[in-house]
Order: structure tokens, then sequence, then C-alpha cells
């Protein structure tokens, strides 16, 4: 079973370093995992899935702290934190949490995220040059943030048939997306489930076992190729 530990991220976000939680020694394993928080922050749920994906995998994995120690219990403090979230400083924590683990020995680091962090992981397969592959779930990142046809790395995306978050990552946001990287990448995987918004989040409206176990599958058989 991984443990927990407290490391802080060199970043180049105004904010300063990024703190973050690290399940696994990153010294003695090759191939690590960053999972990015939704827009709750670095709540139990998100601690919970990185630790679970650690121990299934083997792989290292480390989630930044995006908010910088704040968490959200209900929708309208949630909306607040993201909507004040500086996104490129985000993608700047990322990149820090990258190099710290590489610097650390690791050879090959892969990101995945949530709602928000899934914008943000799709986002820095192209702006983070230390990333090496990437799976994002139910989130696109603004046009202004980021040209997704400037991805390079394998990217494995998924998205839900009934995802009711207009603007951020309903039909109508992921299929103009699905055609624009079918357009442009050569390593693409996107997959499209009978579900709602968030099915993966066991404490949430929408959680969906047996979608979340295939989804999960798939991410872990996507690591396994392309951070090898």
């Amino acid at each position: 079973m991984a443990s927990l530990k407290h490391v802080s991220c060199p970043s180049g976000n105004k904010l300063g370093d990024c703190p973050a939680f690290i399940y696994g020694d990153p010294s003695k394993t090759p191939k690590a995992l960053i999972v990015l928080q939704e827009w709750w922050g670095v709540n139990q749920q998100i601690q919970d899935c990185a630790k679970d994906i650690a121990d299934k995998t083997k792989l290292v994995t480390l989630i930044p702290d995006l908010y910088r120690g704040k968490v959200a219990t209900d929708h309208e403090t949630a909306g607040h934190y993201m909507g004040d979230l500086d996104w490129k400083g985000a993608v700047e924590d990322i990149r820090g949490c990258a190099k710290y683990l590489k610097s650390q020995g690791v050879k090959k680091v892969g990101v995945t995220g949530f709602c928000m962090g899934g914008a943000l992981a799709m986002a820095s397969a192209a702006l983070v040059s230390e990333i090496d592959a990437s799976a994002p779930f139910y989130g696109v990142p603004s046009s202004q943030l980021v040209d997704v046809t400037k991805i390079n790395v394998p990217l494995q995306c998924h998205f839900a048939e009934k995802d009711d978050t207009v603007g951020f990552a309903s039909p109508a946001e992921w299929k103009p997306l699905k055609a624009k990287l079918e357009g442009s990448l050569k390593q693409l995987e996107f997959y499209v489930y009978d579900a709602g918004h968030a099915f993966t989040n066991k404490s949430g409206p929408n959680y969906n076992e047996e979608l979340h176990k295939l989804a999960f599958s798939r991410m872990f058989a996507f690591f396994e190729k392309h951070l090898s």
C-alpha cells in the first residue's frame, strides 16, 4: 500500500512553490502519474483516487494542490475557487511537479485529471514538455489557454454522453474537440460513456461503478504502454 507524503514542488506560478501530496517513492519507481483535482480542491475523494491508482498500478502518484489548501464542499464555493484560478499558473504548477518527479529519478511522467483537472491535463499535454502522456476525464480547456492541435504526446480522452456541464464538458464541447483532435493527433484514444458528468467520482451523484472500472482499466493500460 502506497504511503502518503507531503512535498513542495518549485513552480513558475506567481504564488510560488506548489504543495503536493505524493503516494509512493519516486526514487524507486521509474513511472509516475500526476493526478489533478476537480473544482472542489484536494479533498479526500481525490486523495483516495490517487492512492487507489498507486496501489493498483505501482505508479507513483502526485496531486498538486492547485488551490493552496482551499477545499470547497458546496457548488457555489467550488465555482468561486475555479473562477479565481490562474489557469496559466496552474499549468506552471503541473510543470513544476513533473520536473520535481523527474529530479527524483522518475523517467516518464503521465497526467490525468477530472473535470477542471481534466481540462488542465489536456492543456498540459501541449504546454508542458516534461509530460509524456495524458488521460483527461470530462474537461475541455479553453482555446485561450491552449491550442489542443499542438499536443504531440499520446492522449486518451474520457467523456460522458449525458454530461450536462454546458460550456465545459457537454457533448456540445467534446464533439467538436473530438473532431479537432482526430484531425491533428497521431496517438489518440477517445472514449464516450453512457453516463453523466463525473461518473468516476465515487462520492458524486453520477457515479457509475461499472463505467468507472472500465474507464480506469483503459487508463491503466494506456499508461502501462506509454510510460514504459
